[in-house]
């Protein structure tokens, strides 16, 4: 049976920039430190939280090597390569260097809206080309296409180094049924199969009933301590009272959209500038003294 990993917290990091949006390795650097010494698990690079659409091939590079020098081998790391064209991706995959990655996150193939065969071929195809394990990410939200339960398990009975999925549809229900799909597979349950979280909200529910193993998480980026003692406590626990202390503050950070959220938190602590690329753009003024201010209440700032 493989070693279990990803289980806890790991943090979709944020790529923060300089007022010439430039990115800012320092601050980066800084991040990286932050995370590890509040306790997250692993760490998850060129997520969707890290704008990484927006980032040039030289400016991903700069950030998987900034990451994996500060980092030291000391977390694990999931690097993010996913697209909307197969044969780009697989090539992608084929010649990049991941030496100091532990797996590949790769998200569903978004606009094209493929159907649940073209998502497993398409699937199958990166797994194929992929010199590291996949998790697959599923973000229908983001990508207008939810790839299905059944369809995640063929995919990994059909492909060994699919070892997990990061579930971010927003439904309990369908989170559930994979689970209970997992469990019954002949195949899965003895490979360890990850289900992980891609929903701070929902995740100390999921935890409780035990379909899912933690988290990817954005607060994380913020409050890695408090996000992260919180999701080992309920793991272990199951009679652990969770008292939601930043349910609001989470809804915050999603409420006119994800990184903006989370980059004007980080401003609001002195961690980052209030900067985001376009087509994004900064949260409302309204929401950020919003923000400001229940982090006062928290005692925080």
């Amino acid at each position: 049976m493989q070693k279990k990993l990803f289980c806890g917290v790991g943090t979709a990091l944020v790529t923060p920039f300089n007022k010439e949006q430039q990115i800012d390795t320092e601050t980066l650097s800084a991040l990286v430190e932050y995370q590890i010494n509040g306790g997250v698990d692993y760490l998850v690079v060129l997520g969707s939280t890290a704008e990484s659409a927006t980032l040039s091939t030289a400016e991903r590079r700069m950030v998987m090597d900034t990451v994996l020098s500060i980092n030291a081998g000391r977390l694990p790391l999931v690097v993010g390569i996913g697209g909307n064209n197969t044969a780009e991706v697989a090539h992608t995959l084929r010649t990049t260097k991941l030496d100091g990655f532990e797996a590949v996150l790769s998200v569903c193939p978004y606009y094209n809206k493929p159907s649940q065969r073209g998502l497993e071929l398409h699937f199958q195809t990166l797994a194929d080309a992929s010199p590291l394990p996949l998790i697959l990410y599923n973000v229908p939200g983001r990508t207008g296409v939810n790839i299905l339960p059944e369809t995640v398990v063929r995919l990994a009975q059909s492909r060994e180094n699919i070892i997990g999925i990061k579930e971010a549809s927003g439904n309990i229900e369908q989170i559930q049924h994979l689970a209970q799909l997992v469990a019954q597979s002949d195949i899965l349950p003895t490979r360890d199969f990850a289900i992980i979280s891609g929903d701070d909200a929902l995740t100390p529910k999921l935890l409780k009933t035990r379909d899912v193993r933690g988290v990817i998480s954005v607060l994380s980026n913020a409050l890695p301590g408090y996000w992260s003692e919180t999701i080992h406590t309920i793991a272990q626990d199951n009679n652990y009272h969770y008292y939601g202390r930043f349910d609001q503050l989470t809804d915050m950070l999603f409420r006119e959209g994800n990184p903006a959220g989370i980059k004007a938190l980080l401003n609001i602590m002195g961690l980052a500038e209030n900067i985001v690329r376009l087509p994004l753009t900064t949260i409302s003024e309204e929401l950020y003294a919003l923000m400001r201010t229940e982090m006062k209440k928290q005692g925080l700032i």
